[in-house]
């Protein structure tokens, strides 16, 4: 392993500041990013009454959730599942701490549940993304980040996981040069470990062809 990629392997460990993933060697975790109860299925006004309103549940568990108070909020989050089946959010949030708990099979499980039951979710895209990362199975990660960019172009978190499966795994460098430079972009910032990454591949890429100037229409040249 050469000196600049092994400094991006051992880089992956700030990544964890910065992108969604978690998981074994190497380790990654995601911002909590929460998503809200989306009602893609009415749900039974007697039940909703009985089990008390989903939405006020739901920002008790992100409390619980923000303040760190992690076995309360997955406990929380248990629950909501339990009683509102229908809706993603309480999957994906429980998800993302089974994922933070070092629970990857669990956590696999419930966002892929999340995501069928709101294909829109690209939170839980891009969290399965490196999950399947994770095992191995790059075509499969590939495909969940890019339908969490196609759902929420400005998800600059999986701009930053293709740029890493691209350069770590498929071996692909143009492309991860592009999306560590739309992260970049995307994430209002210049992130000193990302910037690195790029100068490392800008260094080993050929250069680009110099631009033929095209040719001056008929009757364009003075006499």
């Amino acid at each position: 392993m050469s000196m600049p990629r092994a400094s991006r392997w051992l880089g992956l460990a700030m990544v964890a500041l910065l992108a969604a993933g978690c998981g074994s060697q190497p380790k990654r975790t995601a911002p909590a990013v929460v998503t809200k109860p989306e009602p893609e299925a009415p749900v039974d006004a007697k039940k909703t009454a009985d089990k008390g309103d989903p939405q006020v549940r739901f920002d008790e568990a992100l409390k619980l959730m923000k303040g760190r108070k992690t076995k309360e909020a997955r406990d929380a989050f248990l629950l909501l599942a339990r009683d509102f089946p229908s809706f993603s959010g309480p999957f994906t949030d429980l998800a993302i701490l089974q994922a933070k708990s070092n629970q990857p099979t669990l956590a696999l499980d419930n966002f892929e549940k999340a995501t069928r039951l709101n294909p829109d979710n690209a939170t839980a895209w891009n969290w399965l993304g490196t999950l399947y990362r994770e095992n191995k199975d790059y075509q499969k990660a590939e495909t969940a980040y890019q339908k969490a960019l196609s759902l929420k172009p400005g998800l600059a978190a999986s701009h930053l996981n293709l740029g890493l499966l691209n350069d770590l795994y498929l071996r692909r460098p143009q492309e991860a040069l592009n999306h560590y430079r739309e992260y970049q972009r995307l994430a209002g910032g210049d992130k000193l470990i990302v910037t690195a990454w790029i100068r490392e591949i800008e260094a080993q890429l050929p250069p680009a062809p110099a631009a033929v100037a095209a040719p001056a229409p008929a009757g364009a040249s003075k006499p």
